[in-house]
């Protein structure tokens, strides 16, 4: 996901509860919790949702916000389950050739449109074809270039090519009303798990092309999920509640899902002590201390990992680049500031992503606390360095706490930090890529669409569309081509491995920084603890949730 969801911007946020040992929160097994009794007579729960979700289309969609609402309203052709294996869903089953190039899902036989119209491959097709169109400009039409044609078609440029022949040649079919055929560019063992991700969710074409940019307005939308949008008062809030004839309703106890847009982190809290929510899904860093040991506190892993981006061209050196990463201590700004129990991240690739302990081995790249002695031999030994970093952020909270703790060690370096901050949208347009001139350093965070290291190291390529670097290495870009076409684990783990080291290992490029590994903490009423929870892809499901006595 493009820079990735909204709720980045708070400085904490994890998932994923059997992948990390400190996890707890919805659906751990302790007995006699305060959640524990029958079901209540009002199955009704109301949740911050934390702001204005930018888009429920799921063609257009790039945030936590709006995928929690989407999920919750459009029925997934897979999802994930906490150890990250892929659950059948509105795909009741799938097959996938010899040669790992051709999937082809089966649909199930009672999906169905809130209309009333069946839902079918076509619609899935039609769907897929219109997230990657090169009108609609989507952010996320990255997710099908891995479908033959899919690259070339959002490429087109309708004013000079036949963009219509790109369109029907792309890999994606709808044999019969049940039987959609994909067609790969390679083996990729992850696609089936890439299916879960929100821009995979199928539109209702005549709601979309009737209404155009207006068809996720209450009143217009179409949907085929286990809830509805009931309200969106922009800016304020957005209330569902449970679609009666949904396929499978009867499994759905909430009968209606509040939904508030509080966007003030101490504000939120307040708001759930008083009684007005019953999930937050953020605590704010300065929160974190008084409220960690309350029943309401819960903590989840996530795979996703916070960073500082350099730009290369102006912080031309590595070594004072990986003298600049030796210097921040990363266990500090997390005992001291998040406070959320994050792991200190020592490469890229994050902690609970299969294959970690062979992709980012922890004693070959950075250390978690930092040395800062190294740091300056480091820097001893750049020819030309960059004495003033102009360091940019978003302005949302945690942000520059922890700048001001970087600051600091970089400050043991002999570097002056001028710290910035900018609203968010003002921020991402700064950071290209490419980045302005003036930019020597920035903050961002990415969190997995799918679970494969793919989806987080194919970001640093010379082309691609997240690379904020300007950091550009021919083998790096080979590697990721190679480990595109290598299906066997171990063999693309081995690849992953390489370019790790590219970036973080001796004599490394440093084009940015990992600082940690995210987790996601909420407070939430224990009459739902049970039930609600979040997978390490931060989707919350909210079909089993259920509010107990």
């Amino acid at each position: 996901m493009r820079f990735k969801r909204t709720w980045l911007w708070v400085a904490v946020l994890t998932v994923g509860l059997s992948l990390f040992a400190f996890g707890c929160g919805g659906g751990d097994d302790d007995e006699g919790d305060d959640g524990g009794g029958g079901a209540a007579a009002e199955q009704v729960i109301t949740v911050n949702w934390g702001t204005e979700p930018p888009s429920l289309d799921p063609g257009l969609a790039s945030d936590t916000t709006s995928a929690a609402i989407i999920f919750n309203i459009m029925d997934p052709l897979i999802t994930l389950d906490d150890e990250l294996n892929a659950v059948e869903n509105a795909a009741e089953s799938w097959e996938v050739s010899e040669d790992g190039k051709t999937v082809t899902l089966t649909l199930r036989d009672d999906l169905e449109w809130t209309t009333g119209d069946p839902v079918t491959a076509e619609d899935y097709e039609w769907s897929w074809k219109r997230t990657v169109s090169p009108e609609l400009g989507a952010d996320y039409a990255y997710q099908f270039f891995g479908i033959v044609g899919a690259a070339e078609y959002n490429e087109c440029d309708p004013a000079k090519g036949d963009c219509e022949a790109l369109r029907e040649e792309m890999g994606v079919e709808a044999v019969d009303e049940r039987t959609l055929r994909i067609t790969l560019t390679s083996a990729q063992p992850w696609f089936i798990q890439q299916l879960a991700h929100t821009s995979f969710i199928a539109v209702h074409r005549p709601t979309v092309e009737q209404f155009g940019e207006n068809w996720t307005e209450p009143a217009n939308i179409v949907t085929n999920g286990p809830f509805k949008l009931d309200t969106w008062e922009h800016n304020s809030r957005i209330d569902l509640v449970k679609w009666e004839d949904w396929r499978n309703a009867d499994e759905v106890s909430l009968t209606r899902v509040n939904g508030r847009m509080i966007t003030d982190g101490t504000t939120a809290v307040q708001a759930y002590e008083a009684g007005e929510i019953d999930v937050n899904l953020d605590v704010p860093p300065e929160e974190i201390a008084r409220l960690k040991d309350t029943e309401d506190y819960q903590q989840y892993p996530y795979l996703g990992t916070y960073y500082y981006g350099l730009n290369v061209k102006n912080i031309t050196d590595p070594l004072q680049r990986r003298a600049m990463a030796m210097a921040i201590d990363r266990r500090t700004i997390i005992d001291n500031i998040t406070q959320a129990d994050e792991v200190p991240a020592t490469g890229f690739t994050p902690a609970g992503m299969p294959g970690f302990d062979s992709i980012n081995p922890a004693s070959e790249f950075l250390p978690e606390s930092g040395d800062i002695e190294a740091a300056k031999e480091l820097m001893s030994q750049v020819q030309n360095p960059k004495t003033e970093i102009n360091l940019l952020l978003n302005d949302a909270p945690g942000h520059r706490e922890i700048a001001v703790a970087v600051q600091a060690n970089w400050q043991e370096l002999g570097l002056k930090v001028n710290i910035r901050q900018q609203e968010w949208a003002q921020f991402l347009e700064a950071i290209g890529p490419p980045p302005g001139n003036d930019i020597d350093a920035f903050r961002l965070g990415w969190i997995a669409d799918w679970p494969d290291a793919m989806n987080f190291l194919e970001l640093w390529t010379s082309d691609s569309g997240n690379n904020s670097t300007n950091f550009a290495n021919e083998e790096y870009d080979q590697l990721v081509e190679e480990a595109r076409a290598t299906p066997d684990e171990a063999e693309r783990y081995e690849l992953y491995a390489q370019m790790e080291a590219i970036m973080f290992g001796e004599n490394a490029e440093m084009p940015l920084i990992p600082i940690y590994f995210y987790t996601a903490t909420h407070l939430e009423r224990p009459s739902i603890q049970e039930t609600f929870n979040i997978n390490p892809t931060s989707q919350i499901d909210l079909r089993p949730v259920e509010v107990r006595e």
